[in-house]
């Protein structure tokens, strides 16, 4: 909390009074055997985990970002509340570049790139469900493709699962005691239903709808069902933070024996994915917190598998201690996007607890014994309209040739040459790729620029001489060289353009 020197007494009284309450109210609610802790700054003293620095003289340069308003606790009920978002450097420098780097994301705002490129957009009759236009469709759909095909190579079975369910699966699955308010729940025929927030349940129920033998382990059971999570309004953000979404969302049930190989190809598929992107990442073992379920011998044998697993994938990776989830330790990936901020997106998580809860069993070398499978979670995209968001920021709106949902636009010089230039976006669209043709009464110079501004990565100028040799003169988005290719020519250039990701 910040008080500016001209606040009056009276304001910083009623001030401190509200903070107080705010204070009171945290502590109450905190477990009887939580430890707090406060933090004092002259004759502020506040609840913090800190300090964050040793001394405040560290502060030689502060920034004072943006405000809003936000409901406590995310509860449009309870008070309104101003957020002030700031930041702080030791040096006016550092300040100072920080600043530029902010000024330079903005420009490319996934939200801003968006509505300029047409790709989807946001209404308030339904807010946190974005609506994908036609190109914004085509670059979702080919994230899918791109992960499907991968399915198919690395052995995954995609299945279908309904997007509701009784609350008796929540109950059974622990999500209506530890997840309930961020579902959206209602009544059909005085029973309660609930619409999915993930798929593991229901992929338990898959397994367990017959009996199941050890020689069909592991089972690798992919879905992109929709998902809904009942966000607080207030945090809310773009793409990145909605409430209906779809993930590339998988569940492994495997033996003990298989986690570790099952665990290294996870981390392939992902290293795979990440490289196409253009992105780099880093690893993390996160590991059995202070609350948790299960005993400890299992707790200790998964977070061995997990670091032979790392160790034998052979990328760096750092021990994360007591930050895994209550029910199985997990793989945490960081990546890095071209303007080198972070995100989480990859997931991989071993669970014993739905296996347990749902009492998944399979049948041993022996058939009289019965076993429970480990359960691995792992999403290699995440969410896919956040990964959307965050490749579109990544290539600051400037799609590559296989993602991209303007492949080609043929430009004509002039009304003479537009049969021809509809000819050839015809063969260009019959093979298979996203093609465009501007036949307005538009000086040529005109069209090209307004292909660029648009991010057609091949713009294909077609005259009388063209028309007469069967060619296209082609220029690349971000060059001013350009060359003359005959249609063949140019489809196998195509090709190989889309196949550098395969």
């Amino acid at each position: 909390m910040f008080i500016l020197p001209s606040v009056t007494e009276e304001v910083e009284s009623e001030t401190r009074k509200a903070k107080h309450a705010v204070n009171v109210e945290i502590i109450n609610d905190l477990p009887a055997d939580k430890t707090i802790t406060v933090y004092r700054c002259g004759p502020l003293v506040d609840l913090c985990r800190g300090p964050h620095i040793p001394n405040t003289s560290f502060v030689k340069a502060f920034k004072c970002l943006r405000a809003s308003s936000a409901y406590w606790r995310g509860s449009k009920d309870r008070e309104s509340l101003q957020r002030v978002y700031g930041i702080s450097y030791p040096d006016q420098k550092q300040l100072k570049k920080y600043l530029q780097f902010l000024e330079e994301a903005k420009k490319y705002d996934h939200r801003l790139l968006g509505q300029k490129q047409e790709l989807f957009f946001c209404h308030p009759l339904s807010p946190g469900s974005w609506f994908f236009l036609p190109l914004g469709t085509r670059v979702y759909n080919k994230l899918m493709e791109f992960i499907k095909e991968q399915y198919w190579k690395r052995g995954y079975t995609e299945v279908i699962t309904p997007n509701m369910y009784n609350m008796n699966l929540w109950e059974t699955s622990g999500h209506a005691a530890n997840y309930k308010e961020n579902m959206f729940t209602f009544d059909i025929e005085k029973q309660e239903f609930g619409l999915k927030p993930m798929n593991c349940p229901g992929h338990c129920l898959m397994f367990q709808h017959r009996v199941r033998s050890y020689r069909e382990l592991p089972i690798r059971l992919a879905d992109f069902g929709v998902l809904h999570r009942n966000e607080a309004s207030g945090a809310l953000s773009g793409l990145t933070r909605v409430r209906r979404f779809q993930q590339d969302d998988a569940h492994i049930f495997c033996t003990e024996d298989q986690v570790t190989d099952e665990v290294k190809a996870v981390l392939e598929f992902i290293d795979y994915a990440y490289k196409i992107f253009g992105f780099t990442y880093e690893l993390k073992l996160s590991t059995r917190p202070e609350k948790y379920l299960g005993d400890l011998a299992t707790w200790d044998k998964a977070e061995n598998d997990l670091k032979i697993a790392l160790d034998a994938f052979g990328k760096k990776w750092v021990l994360n201690e007591g930050d895994g989830a209550f029910y199985g330790p997990k793989i945490d990936i960081t990546v890095s996007d071209a303007m080198n901020r972070k995100f989480q997106c990859a997931t991989l998580q071993l669970d014993f607890q739905l296996p347990d809860r749902f009492k998944l069993e399979y049948s041993a070398d022996d058939e009289a014994k019965r076993q429970r499978p480990v359960m691995i979670h792992r999403a290699v995209l995440g969410s896919v309209e956040r990964m959307f968001a965050i490749l579109l920021e990544h290539y600051k709106g400037k799609w590559p040739f296989w993602l991209s949902p303007r492949q080609a636009i043929v430009c004509p010089i002039s009304k003479k040459s537009e049969e021809y230039a509809l000819q050839v976006k015809k063969q260009i669209h019959e093979a298979g790729y996203y093609v465009d043709a501007d036949i307005t009464d538009r000086k040529i110079d005109k069209k090209v620029r307004e292909a660029q501004l648009a991010q057609y990565n091949y713009i294909l100028v077609v005259g009388e001489t063209e028309a007469a040799t069967g060619q296209v003169s082609v220029r690349i988005r971000d060059s001013a060289a350009h060359s003359v290719k005959s249609i063949e020519n140019l489809l196998e250039e195509f090709k190989t353009k889309t196949s550098e990701y395969q």
